[in-house]
């Protein structure tokens, strides 16, 4: 094993992502309570205590809601941008390392990630790409639209977390009323499935193993319009494709 993640969870009431290497185990975002977080990642026989440490790539509270309470528990590093730290509480962490978002590779044992801003209502967002043995894992959740620096860092993944949050005729005609309308659909909301089918044309998408579509609306979206949307821009992911849940873990997807 080189190179392996899961969904512990995914959407508006909470996320986290977990990613493991030969050498380091870490959660991305910890939008759970500790106790969820515990089971869920028990579900996958992980215990908390292997964990390396957090990173964290926005405050708003589904991707930071057990940060502090689950890193001082088993004392676990914490990474996040400055704006991040300043925009929430989170309590006293054990070790906090502020992420630059434009500083390039950082390197955790045998993991090396590239920490990359994105448009969201957040203070100071950013995304991840992911390597290690040669291998490249991206993540874009909680962005607005794709820019050319985004495209360009997830341009050559092996798997792809992507977000496809809402579709756009059931955002227009949903419960939202017209200023949540716009805030998700805006330019610094999340990724409709067509921005997000979009990306996969400008990417090369032929050696994409796991495409892992992530963050859907449960009322804003369904899966068929996923799989419809992917299959107009990339018919091949379609043997690729598959669903973080909101209510339960995914299975390990090993990249090799």
């Amino acid at each position: 094993m080189s190179l392996r993640f899961a969904s512990l969870g995914s959407g508006s009431r909470g996320n986290a992502l977990l990613l493991e290497t030969a050498s380091v185990r870490i959660l991305i975002d910890c939008g759970f309570p500790a106790r969820e977080i515990e089971k869920r990642l028990a579900g996958l026989a992980v215990d908390p205590q292997t964990l390396s440490g957090i990173f964290v790539t926005h405050e708003h509270g589904d991707h930071v809601r057990g940060v502090g309470a689950l890193a001082r528990r088993y004392k676990l590093p914490v990474w996040m941008t400055d704006g991040t730290y300043r925009a929430a509480r989170y309590g006293d962490l054990p070790i906090l390392n502020r992420i630059d978002c434009h500083g390039g590779w950082l390197s955790l044992g045998d993991l090396e990630l590239l920490p990359f801003p994105v448009p969201h209502d957040a203070r100071e967002p950013c995304q991840f790409l992911f390597q290690a043995a040669g291998l490249r894992l991206g993540l874009l959740t909680d962005t607005g639209h794709i820019t050319p620096h985004i495209q360009e860092n997830l341009r050559a993944c092996d798997s792809l977390i992507l977000e496809f949050n809402h579709d756009l005729e059931l955002l227009s005609n949903g419960p939202y009323p017209p200023n949540l309308q716009a805030r998700v659909g805006g330019l610094h909301g999340h990724l409709s499935n067509h921005q997000a089918s979009g990306l996969l044309k400008l990417v090369e998408e032929s050696q994409l193993q796991y495409l892992l579509a992530s963050h859907l609306s449960e009322k804003n979206n369904t899966l068929q319009k996923v799989r419809d949307s992917v299959s107009d821009a990339a018919p091949r992911l379609l043997d690729a494709l598959f669903f973080a849940e909101q209510d339960c873990h995914s299975r390990w997807f090993e990249v090799s």
